[in-house]
């Protein structure tokens, strides 16, 4: 069965705290009506720092939606390919034993998709096939995770490299002082993470069984507004409390595999936000500390959209404390509102 191995990830070189955030929210919107709801906001995140691709003051000019697309392609050319290696390196395996990349990204767009650059110039084969998404938001990393299971189900010795490239920062407006966009400019940070899932062999986790949900009618709370300045965010202020109707969904999956959610030994799941790992323990009634490796994520980079649970996976192998045997659940939220879930076993190689 089909095992993801170890991910690699990287994170840019330039930092911004929180204090450094709060003090620009000061400086920027000191006449808005709402300032120290949105400082409280910022302060709550739990977002000690994040990094970024380019230098604050770069951020904050803007310089148009044609510059941040070349920016985009410039940045993850540069970046990407190493990060690729390394999860390659994790899984023992070179480009010529991928079948497919699954890349995906909703902070940047390219055609040809990057897949087609990195098959040119890393040395995939010309047959590897490509699944580019970019429409799936923070879900995508758990849709990448889920359509690489699906895959090898389908070619039992496939092997599929996932990549997640997200450039937040390239997303930031000027003009939009929402509440919910002030919220999101203390929030998200850049990160660039690759994983391997093999078909046979490997140390990690391996699928057993994989779901999405959408909740009912709520395609308009996580949302971008394309517009000649780029990618507008657009947040619901109901968004932090989609835990309570994604729970049963996660409860669901679980029976169907004759597992207990509330009783697994791992949890890899998108940080949003704290909200989202608090009504999760509360819900699924584990205790707090079951989210930590999400939780530290959040901490350390900010919601990296979907590099969040390859990242926060990438945390559990660091701490070494999976045995044989042990079963977990994984989850990936974002727009729709849609979670994307997967339930695994840790296994060594042989």
């Amino acid at each position: 069965m089909a095992v993801l191995c170890k991910p690699a990830i990287a994170v840019p070189e330039y930092i911004i705290t929180r204090e450094d955030t709060l003090e620009l929210a000061r400086q920027l919107h000191s006449d808005h009506s709402q300032l120290n709801l949105v400082l409280r906001l910022i302060e709550h995140t739990g977002v000690v720092r994040r990094h970024l691709i380019q230098p604050i003051d770069k951020v904050l000019e803007h310089p148009g939606f044609d510059a941040r697309s070349a920016i985009y392609e410039e940045e993850s050319k540069a970046r990407v390919p190493d990060v690729a290696r390394r999860a390659l390196e994790h899984a023992e395996l070179e480009p010529q034993d991928i079948d497919l990349i699954i890349y995906v990204s909703c902070t940047g767009f390219m055609m040809p998709a990057l897949t087609a650059w990195l098959i040119n110039t890393m040395g995939f084969r010309s047959d590897t096939r490509q699944i580019p998404i970019a429409q799936l938001g923070c879900a995508a990393g758990g849709a990448a995770i889920n359509r690489a299971h699906d895959f090898c189900r389908a070619y039992p010795d496939a092997n599929v490299l996932i990549i997640a490239c997200e450039f937040c920062s390239l997303c930031y407006q000027p003009t939009d002082v929402g509440v919910g966009s002030l919220l999101s400019n203390g929030l998200f940070g850049d990160a660039v993470a690759a994983a391997v899932m093999r078909g046979s062999g490997g140390t990690g986790v391996r699928l057993e069984r994989n779901s999405s949900y959408l909740i009912p009618d709520t395609a308009d709370w996580i949302s971008y507004a394309v517009r000649s300045t780029g990618f507008h965010f657009r947040l619901d202020k109901r968004v932090p409390g989609t835990m309570e109707p994604l729970a049963p969904a996660l409860r669901e999956l679980a029976e169907q595999h004759q597992w207990d959610a509330g009783n697994l030994d791992f949890y890899i799941v998108h940080a949003g936000g704290p909200r989202i790992l608090d009504d999760l323990s509360h819900f699924l009634e584990v205790p707090p500390e079951a989210f930590r490796f999400s939780r530290a994520t959040l901490t350390e980079y900010g919601n990296i959209a979907s590099a969040v649970v390859l990242d926060a996976l990438a945390r559990m192998f660091d701490e070494a404390s999976a045995v044989d045997g042990q079963r977990g659940l994984m989850a990936g939220f974002g727009p729709g509102i849609t979670a994307e879930m997967s339930l695994g076993t840790w296994t060594s190689a042989e």
